[in-house]
Formats: C-alpha cells, sequence, structure tokens
C-alpha cells in the first residue's frame, strides 16, 4: 500500500462534495497530514485574551482535504484507522463569546496558553501544568476533533457542529490506535481531518494545537448498519478494556442518545444475530451513554460504549 502526505495550505473550511480533492488513493494506502490548529494560525504562543477580538471566525476549524477513496461509493463506509498523532510544543484553550455549553454565564473572552512537555510517566504521551504551584497537572492524550466524509447533501456545510457523516466529533477516544467507521454518501467518500487536540475531557474544550497525524483509509462494503460514526477504542477505561462505540447525532440531545442505541442494537443485529428486543436487553445491562460533544452547535454526540469482553466467542 502507498504512503501520502497532505500539506497544512491543503485545507478547507466546510463540508461540500463540490469541493475538489487534494488527493487521489487506494483503499488501505496511508496518509500524513499537517494541521494547524482549530484558529487557523490566528492565536500564537505570544497571544493574549485580547486576540481573541480580532479573530475571524468564519476561519475557524479548517480541515485538511479532501481525500478522493478510490471504489467508495455511497452506502459504503470508510474505516479510518488512527496510526499517529503528533502534536506542537504548544497549545491554547479558550473563552470564546458564544461558544462553549456555559457561554451566556461566562460573556468575556479568556485564553490560556499552554507548554506541551512530551516526556510523561511510563504510558504517557506527555503533560502540560495547568498550574505548576498547585500541582494541577494534565496528561496529554492526542486526537483530531475533526475527522469526516463529505455529506450527499448539496452546498456547504459549516465545520464546527457534528453530522452523521462525521465532521467536529471531538471525541476523545480517537486518539492513536482507535478506528473510526464513517458512512460514505458521496463517490470517493472525500475524507477530510484537522483540529488537533492535545486533551480533550467528554464535551468541554480542548488544548487546541497543530498537529500531524497519520492515518489509513480503507473502503468496507459490508456494514451498512453505520449511518453515523462508530469506533473502537481501548483508552475509554482505565483498564485499557476495547470498546465498540456507536454514536447518535442530533440537535436534540434525548433523540442524539436514543439514536446512539438504536444503532447498537441494529450492529448487534447485523454483527452478532441478535434479535431487537435481546439487544435491547443486553445494551441495558452492559453498556454506557457517554456525552462526547455538547458545544459545537447545533448538534450533539452522544455514545453508546459496548466492551468487546462481553463476548466470549468468535462472531459466527
Amino acid at each position: 500500500m502507498s504512503i501520502h502526505s497532505v500539506k497544512r495550505s491543503q485545507c478547507h473550511l466546510a463540508w461540500d462534495n463540490s469541493i475538489p480533492p487534494v488527493l487521489h488513493v487506494s483503499s488501505g494506502d496511508t496518509i500524513s497530514f499537517d494541521c494547524l490548529d482549530a484558529s487557523n494560525g490566528q492565536i500564537t504562543p505570544s497571544s493574549t485574551p485580547s486576540t481573541l477580538a480580532t479573530l475571524t471566525i468564519s476561519s475557524l476549524d479548517q480541515v485538511n482535504g479532501p481525500v478522493h477513496v478510490a471504489s467508495a461509493r455511497p452506502g459504503d463506509t470508510l474505516r479510518v484507522d488512527v496510526l499517529d498523532v503528533q502534536v506542537a510544543e504548544w497549545g491554547w484553550s479558550a473563552l470564546i463569546p458564544g461558544f462553549g455549553l456555559l457561554a451566556d454565564e461566562y460573556p468575556a473572552p479568556a485564553l490560556k496558553i499552554w507548554s506541551l512537555l512530551h516526556s510523561g510517566e511510563e504510558g504517557e504521551e506527555g503533560y502540560a501544568w495547568f498550574d505548576e504551584e498547585r500541582g494541577i497537572r494534565i496528561p496529554l492524550r492526542p486526537f483530531a476533533g475533526e475527522m469526516g466524509v463529505a455529506p450527499g447533501k448539496e452546498g456547504a456545510h459549516s465545520t464546527i457542529p457534528p453530522y452523521a457523516t462525521g465532521g467536529n466529533v471531538d471525541t476523545k477516544h480517537l486518539t492513536k490506535g482507535s478506528t473510526l467507521y464513517l458512512p460514505v454518501e458521496v463517490e470517493g467518500a472525500l475524507f477530510s481531518i484537522g483540529d488537533g487536540h492535545a486533551a480533550q475531557g467528554d464535551g468541554g474544550t480542548a488544548i487546541e494545537t497543530p498537529m500531524k497525524v497519520t492515518v489509513r483509509l480503507t473502503v468496507i462494503k459490508d456494514k451498512p448498519y453505520v449511518k453515523t460514526p462508530h469506533f473502537t477504542s481501548r483508552n475509554a477505561h482505565p483498564s485499557g478494556e476495547e470498546f465498540y462505540t456507536t454514536t447518535g447525532v442530533d440537535s436534540d440531545i434525548r433523540e442524539a442518545a436514543r439514536a446512539a442505541v438504536r444503532h447498537m442494537i441494529e450492529f448487534l443485529g447485523a454483527e452478532y444475530g441478535l434479535t431487537k428486543p435481546d439487544a435491547y436487553i443486553l445494551c441495558s445491562v452492559a453498556g454506557d451513554l457517554r456525552m462526547h460533544e455538547v458545544v459545537d452547535m447545533p448538534n450533539y454526540v452522544i455514545g453508546f460504549m459496548l466492551p468487546k469482553s462481553i463476548f466470549t466467542k468468535a462472531k459466527a
């Protein structure tokens, strides 16, 4: 399989299936992306809170791509294996007026510039001091906040919210070693990625940072139940246990949660032959609902996470 690269300058500011691809690859190829931070370079290590008043909001959350994957057709699934994520030596977190779950309560801008230290304890990717004097240290768990494919619906769609086809899913479990599954709605899939994060809580503001991220893109023809982002990851639990996660993406948080469970029921039926009632009961006793993204309006991402260890026999 071939290895390709996408430069920082090869980026766009909308999910739009009319944007020409910057790269054509084959299924199974590996691509390395060099991505600016989510401010598109507007925030630097020397920035102050006054910088936030001068941000061009329409230039935020750019993504690199799109990448056309040969043989990808509507109804297919694009498998995205996250092979590596390398972040810069600095990052930023901000309270930007109008953004965030408590935006109405925190109208004043605030900015924190972080130094990212890449030698942590064994098993750590590194760390950053939130407050060294008080002993508050944040472990680095880098991932790309934006990963998605072009929607089938015509026109330009903002990169700020998430969609059924991915986008700004801001899900902290999509670190190195994870696998994301995306529903393909257009020929070639037209995959893009960006929004480097050094660390982030569920649904909160990240340590935003430039990143270099490497993924492998593979077209899958036999997973028609993937209608929103699905993923597997081992970092959802301290034990390192692997989870399979389905998601719901909706402007109504309850409907997003219902959709996440519904998609897991479909997955269990397709992959393990369970009836819908049996799958629903299994979800009730073994799975966990998690808020993955609650700040990129108008849509929420809710995940339903099922530990793979409950399956003690190979699939039939």
